[in-house]
């Protein structure tokens, strides 16, 4: 759907000519919610822009669905970017224009009929949960409502793709929610392509199906969301991970209660899919002399799909029955790892 191959973006205005995006490579597949996180100046803005070329990289390629963006002429352009919707962060909607004339602005430059445009501008309405505010202006609206204006609009030419902004960072989490369950449900009706940048790795861990994380204008990984979420290898992406996880925080207050208490072999063990609900540890473990107790666990679910983590401590048996255990839980796909306090 995107291929992105050794894009590279240098402002040449800027001391030093220093790049904001490098060496960038990434294929986004038809149909997915793509995430795209790092701390501000990574870099992300940059690349999002590049896309629908409101920024025009200064190397390396974009093709859309085959079709090269930096080879187009002017009308070319503006025809491919009517298949290319944009949300931003603080909503760029109309002050002195309804809701309705905000989602129908975009179609009146199509120059659809007017009988065509009121029954899309219905059925968006209808789609964002905003068929009583058809008439509101915009400074009659919570900020959620804006966004779903927003997002009704980028909408309106029917695209295979949607751009996202950073579009909850201006939100209560409660409405950030509400606007990523939104964006879901339209991804599942319509099977459009969401790109999104986001500085915030709960909304990465909602909705998204794969995430790269930018530093510096590189990315530094790149990968399914459970397994990043899961076994994150770049120091900045553990960083974001522990935004929405307590899991190192708690591990840290177990042992400062009581450093003595260090017998035995401490490990994490990581299930994803049905194995989570699985007695796997009291199964490796019962004909073996070793015991174990489970010092911190946390069950949950990433778009519809279990996972779950236990600090376990292993005890009793001799060494060689601990490795075995080990290598039983591992030889069942199980995620293990040997911890050091």
């Amino acid at each position: 759907m995107i291929h992105i191959e050794n894009l590279q973006k240098v402002y040449e205005d800027m001391p030093g000519r220093l790049p904001a995006i490098q060496k960038i490579h990434l294929h986004i597949k038809r149909g997915e919610i793509f995430g795209i996180i790092g701390h501000s100046g990574a870099g992300k803005s940059t690349l999002l822009r590049c896309v629908n070329l409101l920024e025009r990289p200064s190397s390396g390629t974009i093709q859309i669905d085959g079709e090269e963006m930096t080879r187009l002429d002017a009308r070319q352009l503006q025809t491919k970017r009517r298949k290319i919707g944009m949300i931003f962060q603080h909503f760029n909607l109309l002050s002195s224009s309804t809701v309705a004339e905000n989602i129908a602005f975009p179609l009146k430059l199509s120059g659809i009929g007017q009988a065509k445009l009121q029954a899309r501008v219905q059925e968006l309405l209808d789609l964002v949960g905003l068929q009583e505010h058809a008439h509101k202006y915009p400074n009659q609206l919570s900020g959620g409502q804006k966004q779903r204006v927003g997002i009704a609009r980028a909408l309106a030419n029917h695209p295979d793709i949607l751009l996202c902004d950073e579009a909850t960072s201006a939100l209560d989490p409660q409405t950030t929610n509400a606007i990523l369950a939104l964006l879901l449900d339209i991804n599942r009706k319509l099977g459009i392509t969401i790109l999104l940048i986001t500085h915030e790795m709960q909304v990465i861990r909602a909705i998204c199906d794969r995430v790269a994380v930018m530093e510096k204008g590189l990315i530094v990984e790149t990968g399914n969301v459970l397994d990043v979420f899961l076994k994150p290898q770049h120091t900045v992406t553990k960083d974001f991970v522990g935004q929405v996880s307590d899991f190192a925080a708690q591990m840290e207050n177990e042992h400062s209660e009581d450093p003595s208490d260090t017998a035995g072999t401490l490990i994490r063990i990581t299930y994803i899919g049905k194995q989570t609900y699985e007695p796997i540890l009291f199964e490796t473990v019962k004909l073996t002399d070793v015991s174990f107790a489970i010092l911190q666990g946390t069950i949950s679910s990433m778009k519809g799909v279990p996972y779950g983590q236990l600090v376990v401590r292993l005890t009793g048996g001799q060494p060689e029955e601990i490795a075995a255990v080990i290598d039983k839980l591992r030889q069942e796909g199980i995620e293990v790892e040997v911890m050091t306090l």
